[in-house]
Order: structure tokens, then C-alpha cells, then sequence
């Protein structure tokens, strides 16, 4: 594979609709983070793939190529259940700060390695550094004992994890070659299974909210990570769920600190609590912690107060104030710009999910690209839901923002994203596909 004059055969097969082994996916992919496959051959075959689809024996093949390019953690040693769980992004998804507590409370040992959020989506590691004093750079030693001592631990990937895949995504960002089911499934599940963890659950989003509007789009990548993950020896599972509205209330990353120590606190918050529940049950499912009363179990996590005490531990580990889990308000950063929105009288609709993302990061909650400062302290509140009525009087939407000139601008689109009419209105089903997992 070092002599270049090979690379074309393998694009022109691609382009032609064909298979590339094994073999062939793995010595390309060795080539190229050698510097023998230039970035111009390499996006070729990448557009060639997604334009003429990538079988899944060639994700499976380019995920063991991803895996092998760098170091792996190593949870062997742990005593418990090893679980990773994953969302594929959307907003106000704040799950991940609810589920690894209960988890942990509950037995299971969670090893979390995240990332930071890019355009509407917001990023479980920016969400925790607004925090005061938490820290996400661990060492992947560092993070193995964590989760040995208290059963969690979120932190960042670290630069010799999965290195092919971060190359090789920052060539699909500036070819238009992301929107690959195999592409995606094998970033995803590469540093999953690089992670260490022996069983996995993915939430996979679908809805306007999400990267795949489309549900069938969503259940092929879910039912394509299950096999990614099951084909490498792995308990692997996926929820295919609705973000066709916030998840959430709180669009923000200290507004979305506070609404998951809220839940913590039992406090049900809609639909955030209410998968967070769903998703820590699948996840008991798998391990089988509690396959026959993984419901009653985590209400169990919750209503003791276990879940909210190990999410306070985790803090104490990563040098966070835990004073966050008592009154979250008295240590998270808070915007100085408070403005209202009252809808019209009418009925909800539904939203454009995704423009209320990116209002967020407008104000500064999220960025553009990696790298961007963010203002932890700014966002939304979405205080109405799918089907609720307006009466006109009522506040629908709270802007958290840093100066006055950036709430008015938002608020001025906001008639544009609650979308309002007459008549009933019902939100579709908060999960909507169950794969790998016992039927809910």
C-alpha cells in the first residue's frame, strides 16, 4: 500500500461501486497516517464511498483501523460492569450528567470520554467547566482509577486516542463527505470501543433538532453502530429518540448544569428526566445490573438521593465546587441580561429545534469552529412545549445573554422558531426505535 500508484485502483473500484476488503480498508488507512496517501486520494475515495455507500463489512473493517491507530483504555481491571454512553447531539441534551451518576450509584462503572460542542449542539465537557474548577483533561490512567474509586469519571479524549479519526474528520469537515452512515458509524463507535467500556448504548437523534432529521436515517445508523459494536465483541445497544423539540428547558451550559442537578434532585424537568430514566435503564439492561427492575431501580437511584451524591463526588474528583450540587445558582456563572418572550395566543406547533441551537451559540453558548471561547453563562429557556397553549400573556422563551444587543436579536427571531397555529398539537413519540435492546 506504500506505493501510491495502488491507490488509484482502490478509488476507481469505490467510485465503480465496489468492495474494498478488510485487509485493503486497514492498509489504507495505515498508509495515510503515514503520509503515503495524500489528502486529495483520500477524499476522493471518501466521496466516491459516500456517494456509492460504504457496506458494513467496510465499517466494521475501517472501525478496527481507526481503533488501531492509537492507545486504548484499558478498564479491564475494574470490578463492576464497564458502560460508555453516547448521543449523536441536539439541544438542551443534557442526559449524560443525569445518566453516569445513576449508573454509578447503581454499581456500574462509567468511563466517559466526551467531547466539546460544534454548531447547535452543545458538549457534555463545556457543560462541566462551567463548574467552577473542573477539570476534563485526565490521563487515560487517571481516568481507569477514578472510575475503580467511585464508578464515574467524564473527561476529554486524549490526542493519542483514535488519531486516525481525527484526521480523517477534518478532511470529511471540508469535503462535504460527513453525511455517511458507515463514515459516522465508525467515528462513533471507534472511540467507544477505544474507550474501553464492555458495554455501550448510543442515543441516537432524529428530528429537526438532529444531524439525521429523518427517522429511517436515524435507525439505519443506530442499527449500523449495533453492529459495529456487537461484530467487536461488545454489549451494544441504541434508543432512537425524538429532538424535534428541546430536550430540555434549558438551552445553555450553565442552565443546562442546573436543570440535570434538578433532576438529580428528583425534580422531573419533562422529557429530560423522563429519558434520562429510559436511557439508564436501557443501559442496566445491558450490563444486567437489573434486567427484570432496571425502572424501579434507577427511581430507586434517584429518590435516595445516590445518583445526585455521586455526581457530587464526581465533581470533588475533577476539582469542581460541590456546592453546585446543593444550589447550583450560587456557584454557576450567571448572564447579566434577562429578557422574556411572550408568544401570541395559539397553540404550539412545534419548533425549528435546530435555530433555537444556533440562537444559543449566537449568544455564545456554542461555537462555529474548534477552538471558539464560549460564554458559559448565556442561553435559553424554552418554557413551552408541542401542543401547549398560549394565551398571549404568558413567558415562552428566557434569553440569557451577555449584553442587551444580543438579546434583542434573538428575541427578534423568535416569532420564526415557535411555530404556533390552531387546534390540538401532539409531539411525537419521545422514543421512537429500540435496537439491540428488550422491547420497552
Amino acid at each position: 500500500m506504500s506505493e501510491l500508484r495502488e491507490i488509484p485502483v482502490l478509488i476507481a473500484r469505490k467510485r465503480d461501486g465496489g468492495e474494498l476488503t478488510g485487509d485493503e480498508v486497514r492498509a489504507l488507512i495505515a498508509a495515510y497516517l503515514a503520509d503515503d496517501v495524500d489528502d486529495a486520494q483520500m477524499a476522493a475515495l471518501l466521496m466516491a464511498g459516500v456517494i456509492r455507500g460504504f457496506t458494513d463489512a467496510e465499517a466494521i473493517a475501517l472501525t478496527e483501523a481507526l481503533v488501531a491507530s492509537g492507545d486504548t483504555v484499558d478498564l479491564s481491571g475494574l470490578a463492576g460492569p464497564t458502560v460508555d454512553k453516547h448521543s449523536t447531539g441536539g439541544v438542551a441534551d443534557t442526559t449524560t450528567l443525569v445518566v453516569g451518576p445513576i449508573l454509578a450509584a447503581l454499581g456500574a462503572q462509567v468511563a466517559k470520554l466526551s467531547g466539546r460542542g460544534l454548531g447547535h449542539t452543545g458538549g457534555t465537557l463545556d457543560k462541566l467547566e462551567a463548574i467552577p474548577g473542573f477539570r476534563v483533561d485526565r490521563t487515560t490512567g487517571e481516568v481507569a482509577e477514578q472510575v475503580g474509586r467511585i464508578g464515574l469519571a467524564v473527561a476529554a479524549a486524549t490526542a493519542d486516542l483514535v488519531p486516525a479519526d481525527k484526521r480523517l474528520y477534518a478532511l470529511r469537515d471540508v469535503t462535504a463527505t460527513v453525511a455517511s452512515p458507515a463514515l459516522i458509524a465508525s467515528s462513533v463507535m471507534s472511540k467507544k470501543l477505544a474507550g474501553g467500556a464492555r458495554h455501550i448504548l448510543l442515543d441516537v437523534k432524529t428530528g429537526a433538532g438532529a444531524f439525521l432529521p429523518r427517522r429511517q436515517d436515524a435507525v439505519a445508523l443506530a442499527e449500523l453502530c449495533v453492529a459495529i459494536g456487537t461484530a467487536h465483541g461488545r454489549s451494544t445497544g441504541a434508543l432512537v429518540t425524538d429532538m424535534s423539540e428541546p430536550l430540555g428547558d434549558a438551552v445553555g451550559n450553565a442552565l443546562e448544569v442546573a436543570a440535570a442537578v434538578d433532576v438529580l434532585r428528583g425534580r422531573e424537568r419533562g422529557n429530560l428526566g423522563v429519558l434520562s430514566r429510559q436511557l439508564a435503564s436501557a443501559a442496566l439492561q445491558l450490563t444486567g445490573v437489573a434486567p427484570a427492575d432496571a425502572d424501579g431501580r434507577v427511581a430507586e437511584a434517584l429518590d435516595s438521593g445516590a445518583a445526585l451524591e455521586r455526581f457530587r463526588q464526581l465533581v470533588v474528583a475533577q476539582g469542581g465546587d460541590p456546592a453546585v450540587a446543593d444550589e447550583p445558582w450560587a456557584v454557576l456563572p450567571v448572564a447579566p441580561v434577562r429578557r422574556e418572550w411572550c408568544a401570541p395566543a395559539g397553540t404550539v406547533t412545534g419548533f425549528a429545534c435546530q435555530r433555537l441551537g444556533e440562537l444559543a451559540a449566537r449568544l455564545g453558548a456554542g461555537r462555529q469552529r474548534q477552538g471558539d471561547a464560549l460564554d458559559l453563562a448565556v442561553g435559553l429557556e424554552v418554557l413551552v412545549r408541542t401542543g401547549q397553549v398560549c394565551d398571549g400573556s404568558q413567558p415562552t422563551v428566557r434569553v440569557h445573554a451577555r449584553r442587551e444587543q444580543d438579546a434583542e436579536q434573538v428575541l427578534a427571531e423568535l416569532p420564526e422558531v415557535v411555530h404556533l397555529g390552531e387546534g390540538p398539537a401532539d409531539p411525537p413519540p419521545l422514543v421512537q426505535a429500540r435496537v439491540g435492546l428488550p422491547a420497552g
